[in-house]
């Protein structure tokens, strides 16, 4: 999209009401050229070959619900991607600022609707019974390496590849090719199964994963000097590569330039399943190994069999598809409950905590567990935080930070870290579109990262996460660093520190901003009243410590046991830097009101 072209567009179809709250009409015109990428496309594949999940519950359910593929697998988010309101909400404001845009939605969260044809339509107006299967079994094994490695990959793959007008050549964008005969693919020597069946490499992948976990907007390029621009206008983009695209989800990238992708690390059973210790792929944590098990009803007892739990960060978002789905006779409620709970367990494994105390200082450290950035994946509206609240010896309650009002569904941002990313609008991009440059939540048209302070995993490289475009931006990071350090001020008299860091999924202002918006349909009032039934997004403990504090001066900012000019001097620095610790009133902003604040501590006698 050129900048004159777009300018034109933006100037007689971009119609803003006063103060820029809406937008009236599509602000970027895409085609489905704009959107076009490798691998199977519409059409290449008959329904008659990819069945639904229901096919496969005869042999694969019903004899080991804790263990077997179909009741592991069933009540996922995975299962569940097609029944999923939040996502129809987010497509809706897609489709409003960018037309078509959906169809580039629903290659990851509806699949088959490339198998059914109804990708056709952006909307998901036309999208049946099959679609709504979400990721299914038979859709995940049909799945054919689009990198044909000789030795490696099964003979009949390279039949496959053959048979496409464009082949990929990068992992993401759920660029995938599909066997059009819907043959099977999975990890077994001996399958034992009625069906046909190819031994498949790429099942015990991160690559394969990847297919769908790492997200680029194919009409946002990146340019040399590491900024982004709008592509040229129906016109598929010059560049499939996902690190050539700006960055709507890099869960795959984030891992591949991991330790974790790179010999594995040793996590001492925390993730991986039964007598797991080195864990490597995305399958070790999100499909651990049992002990042993069928595969199939009337197959042998394997060892190490994986559980196809597929648990992630999701359990606010299943309780959002339990409440909308509750009557479908189609949908067990059962299932989603059971894979809430292992989402929850997900959650709790992701990240420990370590608490110290130097002076008046608490110091909290958050430590990334994970194989990837802790929050990871869509980049809208999940968040962490740490809550902090000091009680003195009779147990009052002295201050908190990172407070959360579940009635309200407000947190208090101010006066603690909140770990998150934010897309924005460049002067480029708000000369084009006419909006307002800075942060937005137009994530379809952003162009720029103002903010990611998402903690990085084992093995964090700055350089090498620039080039594949997950690096952090204004939060800094060491190489090697997959941890972050906040120290929050105690009171006086304060006697212990509660710590405790939550995750959020769901925050009210991503709820409220996709009802607001959306002026074509219903799913932002359906997302919003079903946010509101099931507790507004409550956020989710994932690991917390009560912390004993011995008595000290908070005036004391080095920390040296003394209170005197040299702490004045240590706040100053820390005021003129505008350091969150240095917001002594917690209003979010550091200022005069604040140094006025310390000296008074200052001058006032220490406990």
């Amino acid at each position: 999209m050129t900048t004159h072209r777009l300018l034109t567009i933006a100037g007689g179809a971009g119609v803003l009401l006063a103060g820029g709250a809406y937008v009236l009409a599509t602000i970027i015109p895409l085609t489905f050229r704009d959107l076009f990428l490798s691998g199977t496309q519409i059409g290449d594949v008959s329904t008659n070959y990819i069945g639904t999940s229901d096919s496969c519950m005869f042999c694969h359910s019903d004899y080991d619900e804790e263990n077997e593929p179909y009741a592991t697998w069933n009540g996922s988010k995975m299962s569940m991607a097609g029944r999923n309101p939040l996502f129809y909400a987010q497509m809706t404001l897609a489709n409003q600022d960018t037309d078509v845009a959906g169809n580039f939605c629903l290659r990851c969260h509806v699949p088959m609707s490339f198998v059914t044809g109804h990708a056709s339509d952006p909307t998901g107006a036309t999208l049946n019974h099959e679609d709504f299967d979400g990721v299914t079994c038979h859709f995940c094994h049909s799945m054919v390496d689009p990198i044909y490695r000789p030795g490696v990959s099964p003979p009949e793959d390279l039949a496959v590849l053959k048979g496409l007008t464009n082949v990929p050549r990068h992992y993401g964008n759920s660029m995938f090719v599909l066997d059009p005969t819907g043959t099977r693919r999975g990890t077994l020597e001996d399958p034992f199964a009625p069906h046909d069946s190819i031994r498949s490499p790429f099942h015990k992948t991160g690559s394969m994963c990847g297919t769908c976990h790492d997200v680029g907007n194919p009409a946002v390029s990146r340019q040399p000097d590491g900024s982004y621009r709008y592509n040229e206008l129906n016109a598929p983009t010059p560049n499939e590569d996902l690190w050539a695209l700006y960055p709507l989800e890099r869960t795959y990238t984030e891992w591949k330039l991991s330790a974790f992708a790179r010999g594995g690390v040793a996590m001492g059973g925390r993730f991986g399943g039964h007598n797991a210790d080195v864990v490597s792929t995305c399958q070790d944590c999100h499909m651990p190994k049992v002990e042993e098990a069928q595969v199939c009803a009337f197959g042998p007892v394997r060892p190490g069999v994986r559980r196809h739990d597929f648990a992630g960060s999701g359990a606010q978002v299943l309780d959002i598809i339990a409440e909308f789905t509750r009557g479908d006779p189609s949908v067990s409620q059962y299932a989603i409950q059971r894979a809430r709970a292992k989402a929850v367990d997900m959650l709790e494994r992701a990240a420990s905590l370590g608490v110290a105390q130097s002076g008046p200082w608490l110091n909290v450290r958050i430590i990334n567990e994970s194989g990837h950035k802790i929050p990871t994946g869509h980049i809208e509206g999940r968040r962490i935080w740490v809550n902090v609240r000091f009680y003195d010896a009779a147990g009052t309650l002295l201050r908190e930070h990172g407070g959360y009002d579940n009635a309200t569904a407000e947190l208090d941002e101010h006066s603690t870290r909140v770990y998150e990313m934010h897309v924005g609008l460049s002067d480029y991009a708000a000369s084009v579109t006419g909006l307002p440059a800075g942060p937005t939540r137009r994530m379809v048209l952003a162009d720029s990262i103002p903010l990611d302070n998402r903690i990085p995993p084992r093995g964090y490289n700055y350089a090498e996460y620039f080039v594949g475009g997950a690096h952090a931006v204004n939060h800094p990071y060491a190489d090697g660093q997959h941890w972050d350090d906040t120290r929050f001020n105690a009171p006086a008299g304060t006697a212990l520190a509660q710590v405790r860091i939550y995750y959020q999924s769901t925050p009210k202002w991503y709820i409220e901003d996709l009802l607001v918006k959306n002026r074509t349909d219903h799913w932002g009032r359906t997302l919003y009243d079903l946010w509101t039934r099931t507790g507004k997004g409550a956020p989710i403990l994932m690991v917390g410590e009560d912390f004993d504090m011995a008595a000290a001066c908070s005036a004391d900012w080095n920390a040296d046991g003394f209170v005197d000019f040299d702490d004045l001097l240590a706040y100053l620095v820390d005021y003129n830097a505008a350091a969150m610790h240095a917001d002594m009133n917690l209003d979010g902003i550091v200022d005069f009101n604040d140094f006025l604040e310390y000296v008074n501590l200052f001058n006032a006698p220490c406990p």
